[in-house]
């Protein structure tokens, strides 16, 4: 396994998203999924995310016991500022400084570590100025509880305000072949020396071709997504398989590649974080660091987000 520096931190160069593992994405079970990351420092994806927020808690809690004993070998990123406790309709974004410490004290407990190597803001806040929230986020660097922050869908004004106060290591954001606004933040970032880290790397299992639309569960977000629910959107998939074919590599496989194609062109470095439940797809996934794609290729799916049809975040009834 590659590894990447986001700044002065070094990572596996292919991180793995946790979240589906406790909400979101339908079903999971707790030793598969604990198979899953087990699997995935043994094959040396070591950069492992989670969130206070993904299962109320529960998300930390598994990451941490499946790492108890290889703790040194992993780089563990969590995130905090999306306060659930009212219920999602009323959920709130948050980063007044007490609320930060609190936040971190109740991450380092449920995953069971003393120190978060990357620390994010999830969401800029609503109940404070940037500079408030990344203040205390580096008083937490001082006492040893962390050692980098990040931010998570951040503009550029705040991106700036926020690295003045303490330098960034990396902005986690969505970016994919059908998902790249993140590009009009990417040269501050270059300038500032702040790594990319993309989620939902493949379109939350879209663009890889294996999700039947029809058969989610209820309890899986992408059962209402518009994204999901729109059949135009079919073609983008159907062109991911094309041109997967053509190069001999899996969708998911080719998707990932066009990911770190884009690191020279944009001029930051790139980890994406493609999240899975299963060993099997996380293999896959880890494969893609072999792929490499050429300027034909690569023409054929830079048109791919142009044609997008729905939100990323919007609903149907």
């Amino acid at each position: 396994m590659r590894r990447t520096m986001l700044g002065t931190l070094e990572v596996s160069a292919q991180g793995l998203g946790c979240m589906g593992m406790s909400e979101y994405y339908g079903p999971a079970d707790w030793d598969t999924s604990v198979g899953t990351i087990r699997r995935a420092v043994e094959l040396g994806v070591t950069f492992l995310d989670t969130a206070d927020q993904y299962g109320a808690g529960h998300n930390e809690v598994l990451l941490g016991r499946a790492i108890h004993d290889r703790r040194d070998q992993v780089q563990i990123a969590t995130k905090f500022g999306i306060d659930r406790s009212a219920g999602d309709d009323a959920r709130r974004l948050r980063g007044e400084a007490p609320y930060v410490k609190r936040s971190c004290e109740a991450s380092l407990l449920r995953l069971g570590v003393e120190v978060i190597d990357l620390y994010y803001l999830h969401r800029p806040p609503q109940n404070a100025e940037i500079e408030e929230t990344v203040g205390a986020m580096a008083e937490l660097v001082k006492e040893g509880k962390v050692r980098h922050l990040g931010l998570s869908e951040v503009d550029g004004d705040l991106l700036r305000r926020a690295h003045a106060v303490h330098p960034i290591t990396a902005v986690q954001s969505e970016y994919s072949l059908w998902t790249r606004g993140v590009e009009t933040l990417t040269p501050v970032m270059a300038e500032l020396g702040v790594g990319l880290v993309p989620y939902s790397p493949l379109g939350r299992g879209f663009l890889t071709g294996a999700v039947d639309r029809t058969g989610l569960d209820s309890s899986d977000f992408r059962s209402r997504n518009e994204r999901f629910q729109a059949d135009a959107n079919q073609a983008i998939a159907d062109t991911v398989r094309q041109v997967a074919e053509q190069v001999g590599a899996t969708p998911a496989q080719t998707a990932l590649a066009w990911v770190y194609a884009q690191a020279e062109r944009l001029g930051v470095p790139i980890v994406p974080i493609p999240g899975t439940k299963r060993p099997r797809w996380l293999e896959q996934n880890v494969a893609s660091l072999d792929v490499t794609l050429d300027d034909a290729v690569l023409a054929q799916l830079q048109p791919l987000a142009d044609q997008v049809a729905g939100e990323r975040y919007g609903v149907t009834d």
